[in-house]
């Protein structure tokens, strides 16, 4: 039986939240560290799922998971040593 909207946000909204005040501390520990010799493309690659998880596109899971994921490579075999 699949749950309604209000039930999903009712359900979850504790937890999401946490997760939110998660990120929300380390952008914090990150600012208060300097922000001298972090990777640009790591910071890029954060941002870039902030905003899929603003936006009004669908299947935002996948979407972040494909933004985090490697490219894939024939030879990923090799390249392991498999």
């Amino acid at each position: 039986m699949s749950r309604s909207a209000k039930e999903v946000l009712s359900q979850e909204f504790l937890q999401t939240r946490a997760k939110i005040l998660e990120i929300a501390a380390f952008y914090d520990r990150l600012d208060q560290a300097g922000a001298g010799e972090l990777d640009q493309r790591q910071m890029s690659l954060l941002k870039k799922g902030c905003q899929i998880l603003d936006d009004d596109e669908p299947e935002k899971a996948a979407r972040v998971q494909l933004l985090f994921s490697r490219e894939f490579d024939e030879k990923w075999r090799q390249q392991f040593g498999i």
